[in-house]
């Protein structure tokens, strides 16, 4: 099976979820997204195929989205994918797409669905 993950490797959760992968056999490709961000596009594309928002694929968590003031109020999902895109470690990770679907695996087992 061919698997993407979009993988920090500074994260413990993205980490075990790339191990899972491997483990599990799958051919693995793997792109630091903060190093190649995702486009606009290619973002929506795989929360869409997740069944997620891009609110969901936020990592609200960052001190960055309370900066950029993207947690609280109406904010578009334009806006946040702009925001993303323009500050990948907005993404929140690990998303591991298949060509069963597409996840965020958090928690990494989440992964298990679309293997």
């Amino acid at each position: 099976m061919k698997a993407t993950i979009y993988h920090n490797p500074l994260c413990g959760t993205s980490r075990k979820t790339l191990e899972i992968l491997r483990e599990e056999g799958a051919d693995v490709t793997i792109v630091e997204y903060l190093k190649h961000p995702p486009s606009a596009a290619e973002l929506m594309r795989l929360y869409s195929r997740a069944g997620i928002s891009p609110r969901d694929g936020l990592r609200a968590k960052e001190q960055l989205a309370e900066d950029l003031d993207l947690i609280h109020g109406a904010v578009s999902d334009d806006a946040l994918i702009e925001a993303m895109v323009e500050n990948p470690i907005l993404i929140n990770r690990p998303l591991v797409e298949t060509e069963k679907g597409v996840v965020l695996a958090r928690p990494q087992d989440k992964v298990r669905e679309i293997l």
